[in-house]
């Protein structure tokens, strides 16, 4: 290996600490104990190094954003790749969605801004079109295997993204009196009405 590769890889070597620490620090304490001054301490390497690799905090928080689309995105394939009919895609990846919702708190609230700022979303614009098309694709599927010319498959998007992110973003938040399991079942309800909708 040449000096060129040899830095290369410590580079991305010490970007990787980097990013893990962060998360540890969230996982541990919440994204409000985050700052380069902690990172760097708890990587015993100096502030300046931190900032070799990433410009600022909020550069940080753009990786998490990027990193938590992505994931949402291949947990979303998945669910529609187990299934046939688009209306069985559309409960699947609902279910995905609220699964990777609960299972990833600290990367949701951070991708969607909730009890925080979130990750600037307008930087994660390709890892967001990712997800969006990946959510969109069974929509209008159905549509057309219904003939539903009428209906918007843009606005449709928009509805059912609205109602799992919104019973997401209320249980999350803690304004809900409800348990999780009867959210669950809300969301349940709100996507076989959608999915009747569509026929």
């Amino acid at each position: 290996m040449g000096i060129v590769e040899r830095r290369q890889r410590q580079r991305e070597e010490v970007r990787q600490d980097i990013i893990k620490t962060a998360w540890d620090m969230v996982q541990k304490d919440g994204w409000q104990a985050l700052s380069i001054r902690k990172i760097a301490d708890a990587i015993e390497y100096s502030v300046p190094v931190i900032y070799d690799h990433f410009e600022n905090k909020e550069a940080i928080l753009l990786e998490f954003g990027k990193k938590g689309f992505r994931k949402l995105t291949e947990k979303l394939e998945a669910a529609r790749n187990c299934c046939s009919t688009p209306e069985d895609k559309i409960k699947a990846m609902a279910d995905a969605y609220w699964d990777f919702a609960f299972n990833n708190i600290q990367l949701y609230q951070l991708m969607f801004g909730i009890g925080m700022a979130s990750c600037e979303s307008g930087k994660c614009t390709t890892e967001f079109e990712t997800f969006s098309d990946m959510l969109m694709e069974p929509i209008q599927e159905m549509l057309t295997k219904h003939n539903r010319s009428d209906v918007s498959a843009c606005l449709k998007y928009h509805t059912l993204w609205s109602v799992m992110h919104g019973l997401v973003s209320i249980k999350i938040s803690g304004t809900s009196p409800a348990d999780k399991e009867l959210n669950k079942m809300v969301l349940d309800d709100a996507v076989n009405g959608y999915i009747r909708n569509l026929k």
